[in-house]
């Protein structure tokens, strides 16, 4: 498959671009809601703008009201997201909860998809139980209560989890923490008795939560797919998420070298633009390399998963591996291209520096992937 995208997928690209430089900019968006302290740290009138473009539902079947798009039309939004660092729950939403979703009965679908292609509500995803992204031990308990389920646990780090209508949320409803085997999802209505939110604002401004839940009563039909067989759905939304992640940190890297240099071509030291220097320069051409290796890299993951193949989990953790290591690159080089002024709040590099730091972490960070390649690979 050729690393670069195909006529439609060009159109997309160009359309998100100029809407997220328009809509979605650090000015209008990320800068705007952090300076009033939002709660919920993103705009829904843009998350409204998101669903009138088809944005939302770009990974929902057409039978479902979406537009059957692939993971790399998603991951076309998601590089314009982190270029533009535009706040937004798209990742958590339509990538991440829709990927689950799919694998969801005739009634749950039709319970919260409608809503999530409308953009008139935001889902997020109950994952973590520690500091680290740890996927492989699931704690959180749900045990069988008449018709349905007692959810008992605690999650951590929910991306938009207090602003979410619903949380997709991964819990053990049979064996050991550790164990493959007997992991459930369920779809977990934000009014449900019982769950309580501890909010938490992160270093790039966004929200999260720390979830309790205390006995949450859930009925069968929150859960999706197969009670016990919930590996696998699990696996599939990591995948799909990962990718996302790794392609927004592709548009952090991207955003990041076009502002660096912009900003050498114009800053004069010595009576000379610094863009002149020739080591400035070597370091220019070596972050521009590194940050298309990482995007084809990222493309390569996004259609290897549309195609269903098996290796797409391997180079899932490869993009999110060479992503984050490129993204963490081109924000310090930015920020030490830029000088002194580089750590001022008055200049937007440090705000990629602060989501690249975000996104480091989200769903694993290079330490981990860099593991899971060596042991995927047999080493």
């Amino acid at each position: 498959m050729p690393l670069y995208y195909d006529d439609d997928q060009t159109m997309l690209a160009e359309t998100a671009s100029q809407f997220m430089a328009e809509e979605g900019s650090i000015k209008n968006q990320l800068r705007h809601w952090r300076d009033r302290n939002c709660k919920d740290g993103f705009g829904h009138g843009l998350w409204k703008q998101f669903a009138e473009m088809g944005f939302t539902g770009m990974l929902v079947g057409e039978d479902d009201g979406g537009l059957g798009m692939g993971q790399v039309e998603a991951n076309i939004v998601l590089e314009e997201i982190g270029r533009n660092l535009t706040p937004s729950p798209f990742l958590s939403s339509s990538v991440l909860a829709a990927t689950a979703l799919k694998h969801g009965s005739n009634d749950v679908k039709g319970r919260w998809l409608p809503d999530l292609v409308s953009g008139d509500k935001v889902y997020a995803v109950a994952i973590d139980e520690g500091i680290k992204h740890r996927p492989e031990r699931i704690a959180c308990r749900a045990e069988k209560s008449g018709n349905g389920f007692r959810l008992s646990g605690k999650k951590d780090f929910v991306v938009y989890g207090a602003s979410s209508e619903m949380i997709v949320v991964a819990a053990r409803t049979s064996g050991s923490d550790a164990d493959k085997d007997g992991v459930t999802l369920f779809a977990v209505p934000q009014d449900a008795a019982g769950m309580s939110h501890d909010s938490v604002r992160l270093v790039d401004a966004s929200m999260a939560s720390h979830v309790t839940f205390d006995n949450v009563e859930l009925d069968g039909d929150a859960v999706i797919g197969e009670v016990d067989g919930g590996r696998d759905v699990l696996n599939a939304m990591l995948i799909s998420g990962r990718v996302g992640s790794a392609a927004e940190g592709v548009g952090v890297a991207r955003g990041a070298m076009d502002m660096t240099v912009d900003y050498i071509k114009q800053r004069k030291q010595f009576g000379k633009v610094i863009g002149e220097f020739q080591a400035l320069q070597h370091r220019a051409s070596h972050l521009y390399s590194e940050v298309e290796i990482a995007r084809a890299v990222t493309i390569k993951a996004a259609q290897l998963f549309d195609a269903g193949s098996e290796k797409a989990d391997l180079m899932a953790s490869v993009a999110k591996a060479k992503v984050a290591k490129v993204a963490g690159l081109a924000v310090r080089e930015g920020v030490q291209m830029h000088g002194g002024i580089g750590m001022t709040d008055e200049y937007d590099i440090g705000l990629y520096m602060k989501r690249e730091r975000a996104l480091q972490e989200f769903l694993g960070d290079q330490y981990y992937h860099a593991g899971r390649v060596a042991e995927m690979s047999g080493y």
